[in-house]
């Protein structure tokens, strides 16, 4: 994985590569990128995309980040809000609040930015649904579909798109939109997390079946959740913070969240620290990292290495007592402008209580009644007190109840004939 803090300006095609290519685990055909870059004629054109599904949480800082700095190398960034993708995700977002999750979105990703010293006034947002219904991207679609086979498709969206036992089409057109966005977005490069690789890769061979170049794609690493095991993710609350959570909300998931000590593999809390806490404050000292761990009998440890801080933690010097409450200081430190951007806007809290409804509550459950039998006063005529002298309908579609042979006979006797005459 290449490492770096800095987010300043690059000026030289060598600079600008190593900022793009900085604090990612992958990059997949980056001659593409060194070929733009070394031209010099234009800025190279990158896309990031987001399905509108859950709530943005705290692991959005990542992505956001590496945005960061591909801005200081100068190049023009487009965020994809992903509508469509969403809702043909196993329907994640229904159909009916799409449009809201859009707005949504756009106000915490912008909220997020601005919180890293982002201008977001050089980035360009789109959204899905405004070009990928149009005609020429729906011919380029199903041309892409005659060259890409079900069992590629799926497996190329296995780590993306929610499996099920018996998945429907949607989760097939999902990753074949998904590498077709890069040409109807008109980019070199498209950026997203090490999970979307096999998406990538489809994208890589496929598009020249159909007459489309080839692309390189940038992927930055997952934090883990603050759960043991599996990624920081919107359908798992335990393991993420969202970015409108309040103070009293962080701590207590920072409190429980999974940091056993001299454990560095898989630990969330550090994870968090390196990807989000130290970029995040490289951005804020001029391209310098620095992380400070109050100890309460000990001096203070100032970390501008991760690779320090994990020998300390491994070594039992950064013990998890001193590093949580140390990371929930620096979290609600970003947190903070964010929160109060949501509590001050009344479209944002708005949008927020539409977009994401409360769960109905749940149904009260009814009281089943005893069968007491006939020898007891008040006691039904056995099968036909279950129904309470209703004609029900059994699961074999035979009817019980007072009048089911009335009921039965009539529905035999009636004619489509019948029917019709009633419905005129």
């Amino acid at each position: 994985m290449a490492e770096s803090t800095a987010a300043q300006l690059a000026s030289t095609p060598e600079e600008k590569l190593a900022l793009i290519t900085a604090n990612t685990q992958e990059v997949l055909n980056p001659d593409i990128i060194e070929e733009i870059l070394s031209k010099n004629e234009r800025p190279l054109r990158i896309y990031w995309g987001t399905a509108t599904t859950g709530k943005p949480h705290c692991g959005y800082f990542v992505p956001m980040l590496k945005i960061a700095e591909f801005l200081a190398a100068g190049c023009a960034v487009t965020i994809l809000l992903a509508d469509v993708h969403g809702y043909l995700d196993n329907l994640k977002a229904p159909i009916e609040l799409v449009e809201l999750r859009v707005v949504y979105y756009r106000l915490c990703i912008t909220a997020l930015l601005k919180a890293v010293n982002v201008d977001t006034s050089r980035l360009k947002f789109v959204i899905g649904s405004d070009y990928q219904y149009s005609p020429a991207y729906m011919k380029d679609l199903l041309k892409l579909s005659t060259q890409v086979s079900v069992h590629d498709a799926s497996k190329a969206g296995s780590d993306v798109v929610k499996q099920t036992e018996s998945p429907p089409m949607s989760s097939h057109i999902y990753p074949l939109m998904q590498a077709l966005d890069e040409e109807h977005l008109d980019v070199d490069a498209q950026f997203g997390g090490v999970d979307q690789r096999k998406i990538f890769a489809l994208a890589v061979e496929a598009l020249p079946r159909i007459g489309f170049r080839k692309r390189a794609h940038i992927m930055n690493p997952l934090i883990p959740g603050l759960q043991e095991g599996g990624k920081m993710s919107s359908s798992d609350p335990d393991s993420k913070i969202d970015l409108i959570d309040t103070a009293e909300v962080v701590k207590k998931k920072l409190k429980k969240a999974f940091c056993p000590p001299k454990q560095v593999e898989g630990n969330g809390v550090l994870s968090f620290v390196e990807h989000v806490l130290m970029p995040a404050s490289a951005l804020k000292n001029n391209g310098v990292a620095c992380f400070s761990v109050p100890r309460r009998d000990a001096e203070t440890k100032t970390y501008s290495d991760i690779k320090q801080m994990k020998e300390d933690y491994l070594a039992d010097v950064l013990q998890p007592q001193s590093l949580k409450p140390a990371v929930t200081d620096a979290l609600l430190e970003i947190l903070g402008p964010i929160r109060a951007e949501f509590e001050g806007s009344q479209e944002w809290r708005d949008v927020e209580q539409k977009a994401y409804p409360p769960p109905p509550p749940p149904e009260k459950k009814q009281k089943k009644q005893k069968n007491l039998g006939s020898r007891f006063p008040g006691a039904g005529a056995g099968k036909d007190d279950e129904t309470n002298g209703d004609v029900v309908a059994k699961p074999d579609g035979h009817l019980e109840g007072k009048g089911a042979q009335e009921v039965a006979v009539g529905v035999k006797g009636l004619s489509v004939d019948d029917n019709a005459e009633k419905k005129a």
